[in-house]
């Protein structure tokens, strides 16, 4: 687990060691600059013309060319990369202790890309330059370039600009694959291409499924919880665009009812694991966080009403924002919503 938790706790530390989404408001996500814009196609100068983005946090972001040696975040790049988009290097959860491609890495080669840093707070500076980047490229939480150390973050950003998508906040998980589409049409990626169009026309009709599984099998209560070794996270569906998402399409969740000082979770002793029943647990399913059978071990969790009934489903807590990978995310809540038992 990365330093941040083991003192000073906070929201940013909480994420990154893999606890539940609770995450301060972001800036409004802002429209993508004119080269971001238009009939899904790269209507952009030469890779020689100046090149400009506003990100979300509101900064323009520019370079003198087209950035051809991106690095990024885990997650920004995984989304960059089902666009076509390649990039040279990655920080953030990339491989697991076995050397496969992590959860977040998705379709990502991870034995093409270097390396920076494989878990929160590392991020090896001088591999950075050495891979000559034109730009950096990562989500936003909470107004930070997520994963990118504060330590560090000083000397990373005199290397190359950098430009941030938000996934939480306002955000709702549209406007996050809007805007990461919009990032991915500025460095060069067809928006028309096949793939990239049979992807989004999946992707609603997947929004179309979960709105009838909720219509067809009303009042199915669920949580979005974390498991760590001391702690049981119960997450506000108002924070994460992933949930704010599902909550819009009709999915009804258990709202913790004292959250954290910035409103967004709820931290509770395993004794105390069973304040809110649900019907349907959503399970963080990233690597720092305490899977299913490493769950058995802690004896409140087994006498949990969905634990019981077998209605426990992995959630995908921090997204790639691609199409193709959220149109998995949503056929995957519709068949749990659709098959879920209201368990009283």
């Amino acid at each position: 687990m990365p330093k941040s938790r083991t003192s000073s706790f906070t929201r940013r530390g909480f994420v990154a060691a893999g606890g539940a989404l609770g995450l301060v408001a972001v800036l409004a996500a802002c429209g993508g600059t004119d080269s971001a814009k238009g009939d899904g196609k790269d209507n952009g100068a030469s890779a020689s013309a100046a090149w400009t983005f506003k990100d979300d946090l509101g900064k323009d972001v520019t370079t003198k060319a087209k950035p051809k040696n991106i690095v990024g975040f885990t997650g920004t790049a995984a989304a960059l990369h089902d666009y076509g988009v390649p990039v040279k290097g990655v920080f953030g959860p990339t491989t697991t202790a076995d050397g496969k491609p992590d959860v977040q890495a998705g379709s990502l080669d991870v034995t093409k890309v270097e390396i920076l840093g494989n878990v929160f707070d590392q991020f090896n500076v001088e591999k950075y330059a050495s891979l000559q980047p034109d730009l950096l490229v990562t989500n936003t939480w909470d107004g930070t370039y997520w994963y990118v150390p504060e330590a560090s973050k000083d000397k990373i950003l005199q290397l190359a600009p950098a430009a941030a998508v938000s996934v939480g906040g306002d955000t709702s998980m549209p406007k996050a694959l809007e805007r990461t589409a919009d990032l991915a049409k500025s460095l060069g990626a067809d928006l028309g291409a096949k793939n990239v169009v049979d992807s989004k026309a999946r992707f609603e009709a997947a929004v179309t499924k979960v709105r009838e599984a909720t219509k067809a099998n009303p009042g199915v209560k669920v949580l979005a919880g974390s498991g760590a070794d001391a702690l049981f996270y119960a997450s506000t569906p108002d924070t994460a665009a992933d949930l704010k998402y599902f909550k819009e399409l009709g999915v009804e969740f258990v709202t913790p009812e004292k959250l954290d000082e910035g409103g967004f979770f709820e931290a509770l002793s395993w004794e105390n694991a069973g304040k809110y029943k649900a019907d349907v647990i959503l399970l963080d399913n990233r690597t720092g966080t305490l899977q299913p059978e490493q769950l058995k071990a802690k004896p409140t969790w087994n006498e949990l009403p969905a634990v019981k009934a077998g209605q426990v489903v992995s959630r995908v807590t921090e997204p790639i924002y691609s199409y193709d990978k959220c149109a998995q995310i949503l056929e995957d809540l519709a068949k749990s919503i659709q098959n879920a038992k209201k368990l009283g």
